[in-house]
């Protein structure tokens, strides 16, 4: 069940635009097979995302799709650096409903 951590760097002034992107394009990923998870937080600075996808083919199906791509393009001209993707693995601690992504 992979979990992908994804840090962008907006360009000055356009993290309110990346967001938006996002908003937009969130509940057509939410509705792509095995997606669980994604979700966006923010230090005002950079936009954190955590997805967490049911399979590896269901991941791998979602960076290849028309979907991701269409992101990317949109956030094309609002970012200064390259996005940073860490795709993790879970490690369960302490209370099973509190430990773990699911």
């Amino acid at each position: 069940m992979p979990v992908v951590v994804a840090r962008l760097h907006p360009a000055p002034g356009q993290i309110q635009k990346v967001l938006d992107v996002y908003r937009g394009f969130a509940p057509v990923v939410h509705r792509e097979p095995g997606c669980a998870l994604l979700a966006l937080h923010t230090d005002g600075e950079d936009v954190f995302i955590v997805e967490h996808w049911l399979t590896s083919k269901d991941f791998r199906a979602h960076v290849a799709g028309a979907n991701l791509r269409r992101i990317r393009n949109a956030l094309e001209p609002l970012v200064a650096a390259p996005t940073e993707i860490w795709p993790v693995e879970s490690v369960p601690l302490g209370d099973p409903d509190k430990g773990v992504i699911r």
